[in-house]
């Protein structure tokens, strides 16, 4: 193949150009750190299986457990739900598990955190698809997809997963705002990343090194000071926005509504005069 002739080095600039430039378009938000302040996913991974390895087998039995796994139409459903790349997708998918429907316009401080942050790791998994160029498995089985991406797919390496990296990172993050739900976060987390075998986008081996990626890039959002801040706001929306505030009998909420006081505190009757609390607002009765 024709891509197969260019330098990594070459493959390395134009994949970094265009993946980073479409992330921060799409998000229109500076990042925590710059991806060269991040961890490297070359060094820090190890390299894909080969296709002669006892991982590769593995590899092999895990696409056709996915394939099998698309017989089920509500496990279809879900990986093509969630094979969606946008931050709104993929915080809707975690809604149920996280307690919290995830928008700009409601939750501001969860969703600047979520995706600032997002769009800081996601850049991580450029390089590394670049340098390894992975085959991915409708590739090299020359079969459909679950999503029909075949055509926006092919030629763009699999090895880290980024679908996976984002999934996970966002598990890892939501869990730190809600800790209560960290357990169901993560099974959600699991599946969304296992989904990925189950379309046809990656290996096995993809998905289980992309959920280490996710978690070095996790770690290193916490060296950013403006992180740090926001995941306090966060948590604080979180609390305020989830927190049920004790409900009062409807009896004592009615004698409570129709108290009236005067300014000192004291109760005064309906036919009180003068500057008074009634319904908890300052009224003037002449």
């Amino acid at each position: 193949m024709k891509r197969r002739l260019l330098s990594k080095s070459v493959l390395l600039t134009a994949a970094f150009a265009l993946a980073t430039a479409g992330t921060f378009a799409q998000s229109e938000v500076e990042p925590y750190m710059q991806v060269e302040e991040m961890p490297n996913l070359i060094k820090c991974l190890p390299a894909p299986p080969s296709f002669d390895s006892p991982e590769f087998a593995n590899d092999m039995m895990r696409y056709a457990w996915g394939k099998q796994q698309r017989q089920d139409p509500k496990r279809a459903a879900m990986a093509i739900s969630d094979a969606v790349w946008s931050y709104d997708a993929l915080f809707e998918a975690f809604e149920v598990p996280f307690g919290l429907k995830v928008s700009e316009t409601e939750t501001p401080e969860v969703y600047k955190l979520l995706v600032t942050a997002l769009t800081t790791t996601d850049a991580m998994r450029v390089a590394p698809k670049a340098y390894y160029l992975r085959q991915r498995p409708f590739e090299r089985f020359n079969d459909k997809m679950l999503t029909d991406e075949e055509d926006e797919l092919r030629g763009e390496g699999s090895y880290p997963s980024g679908h996976t990296m984002r999934g996970w990172t966002c598990a890892l993050l939501m869990a730190e705002i809600n800790p209560e739900a960290a357990d169901t976060i993560f099974a959600r987390g699991w599946l969304y990343c296992e989904n990925r075998v189950i379309v046809g986008a990656h290996w096995q081996s993809d998905i289980d090194a992309s959920k280490v990626g996710a978690s070095i890039a996790y770690g290193a959002l916490h060296k950013s000071e403006a992180f740090r801040e926001q995941m306090l706001k966060a948590q604080a929306e979180f609390a305020e926005k989830t927190t049920k505030k004790p409900e009062v009998p409807k009896g004592v909420a009615d004698r409570q509504n129709t108290q009236v006081y005067y300014l000192n505190g004291t109760p005064a009757g309906d036919d009180a005069r003068g500057l008074l609390i009634k319904d908890g607002k300052k009224v003037l009765n002449k």
